[in-house]
């Protein structure tokens, strides 16, 4: 990556952290649930496969 695009993302990701924070505190609270489900679903091993540490 190069630094403009570091920079696009960078404005990208704050514009993404005023919009949450513009939000009433129960659609927070939706979002950050939302979130968390999604993390958990693409953390979960395949089938038959085990979790390493990190």
């Amino acid at each position: 990556m190069d630094a403009e695009s570091n920079q696009s993302e960078e404005a990208q990701g704050l514009r993404l952290i005023r919009a949450f924070l513009s939000l009433p505190p129960d659609k927070r609270a939706e979002v950050i649930a939302f979130v968390e489900e999604l993390a958990r679903a693409q953390g979960r091993p395949e089938a038959g496969t085990e979790v390493s540490p990190t």
